[in-house]
């Protein structure tokens, strides 16, 4: 199978982590960092490219770590929900600051701050060119961030999904931790879940897998990698997961 490049994409999803928010701080959100996000995903808007997001909760509560400090596991989830929902709205004032219209859709309904997630309705918000971001997961505890990107993207029809992260890929090692390590320009879903590369869970992989969604995995630490990643060719910035064969940068 040859994935398609998402240059070529029409629709895609962008999964951010709550740490990228972050910046150099240890929580919260960092302004500048929020400003550049938005700027480089209305640079993609503008290019014609329809836009969704989700967003995780780790840089303001992270349910799996509150449930290893004896918080019931379903409880901290919530919290964890909570958490990318106020991730979503800061990312949402971002992006409107920049002239883009947005649309937050939660899957824990709460009208007073956003819109309930449906379907028809995300599909509808996209087509008019608005950016989509999906707050609060699956709605579901024991599911990741991951997996609910993965899962939006599929039901919005995104042709690709691209993992926002600190490193330029996916490497046989960890590069800070072994210098031999080297980046993998194109991998099979197979692949990654067979050498547990620890890309996405493996719920999310799988999802991927089975639905042929291609995965591109890139360093958005680096300014103007976004639009890189999605109006370029992604190997260049990055590692795609779903290719036929998996190949070395």
């Amino acid at each position: 199978m040859s994935a398609p490049t998402p240059a070529k994409a029409r629709r895609i999803l962008l999964k951010l982590s709550g740490e990228a928010l972050m910046g150099e701080g240890k929580y919260g959100i960092h302004p500048p960092t929020l400003t550049r996000i938005a700027t480089e995903v209305k640079q993609v808007v503008d290019a014609g490219v329809e836009v969704a997001l989700v967003i995780g909760g780790g840089n303001i509560f992270r349910g799996v770590a509150g449930a290893t400090e004896g918080m019931d596991r379903g409880s901290a989830d919530y919290m964890g929900m909570l958490a990318t929902v106020i991730n979503s709205m800061a990312l949402q004032d971002a992006l409107e600051k920049q002239g883009a219209f947005t649309r937050v859709l939660s899957a824990i309904k709460m009208e007073q701050v956003c819109e309930p997630y449906i379907r028809r309705r995300a599909e509808r918000h996209m087509e008019k060119g608005r950016v989509v971001i999906f707050a609060a997961g699956t709605g579901n505890p024991y599911f990741t961030t991951d997996t609910a990107a993965s899962l939006r993207a599929m039901e919005i029809g995104a042709e690709v999904l691209l993992k926002a992260t600190k490193v330029d890929g996916i490497y046989s090692a960890d590069p800070k931790k072994d210098p031999s390590a080297r980046r993998y320009r194109t991998l099979t879903y197979l692949d990654v879940l067979q050498r547990d590369l620890n890309v996405m869970d493996s719920t999310a992989i799988s999802l991927c897998k089975d639905n042929k969604l291609p995965i591109v995995v890139f360093d958005m630490t680096r300014p103007g990698n976004i639009a890189r990643a999605i109006l370029g060719d992604p190997t260049e910035v990055g590692t795609t997961v779903g290719a036929a064969e998996s190949t070395w940068a």
